[in-house]
């Protein structure tokens, strides 16, 4: 078999291969690698932008379900924590209650056993005493004891009253509390 020769074009100026003809070939070859690396980020810019996309999609599902679980658990959220603000204060009221008892037994103790109480008030900031006795030592002792006591900041005699049809000393006592913010201290 012979060679058929075959026809050579050469658009180029010169004979054989010149600087100009070897940049132009490579310039196409290269020109086709950037646009086929172009079309290729670009193709996986847009398939990775569809797998974001689910997963956005999926994410506000997750997002709506969990809505949907806190919203039926709302219920049982506000009743706790109603519970636990009542517990707490019946804590708080109970300690209070029972500083304020103890307080309240203390002053009571102060009263001498020949002191007569006719009525005793509580407030609080004060305790007001009205009682009779036979004589001024029983009401001399409560002042004192009163006085000395740490959470007492005055004792005020109201209105002592000699009766002496009866033979006895009726006197009304107040001893002011020291109070910060409604609390005894």
């Amino acid at each position: 078999m012979q060679k058929v020769p075959g026809i050579n074009i050469n658009l180029a100026k010169g004979r054989g291969e010149s600087f100009v003809d070897r940049f132009i070939v490579w310039a196409l070859n290269a020109g086709r690698v950037v646009i086929i690396l172009t079309e290729a980020v670009a193709l996986s810019a847009f398939l990775y932008r569809f797998s974001l996309d689910r997963s956005l999609v999926d994410l506000h599902d997750r997002i709506a379900q969990e809505q949907a679980v806190v919203k039926l658990l709302k219920n049982n959220e506000d009743t706790f924590r109603n519970l636990q603000d009542r517990l707490a204060l019946s804590k708080q009221i109970m300690n209070e209650s029972s500083q304020t008892t103890t307080e309240f037994k203390n002053i009571i103790g102060f009263i001498p056993p020949t002191f007569a109480v006719s009525d005793i008030s509580f407030a609080i900031d004060n305790v007001k005493i009205e009682g009779s006795t036979q004589s001024i030592q029983p009401i001399s002792d409560l002042v004192t004891k009163l006085k000395e006591y740490p959470l007492v900041a005055s004792v005020s005699v109201d209105k002592i009253e000699n009766r002496t049809t009866t033979a006895t000393i009726d006197v009304s006592i107040t001893a002011t509390f020291k109070v910060n913010k409604g609390k005894l201290l």
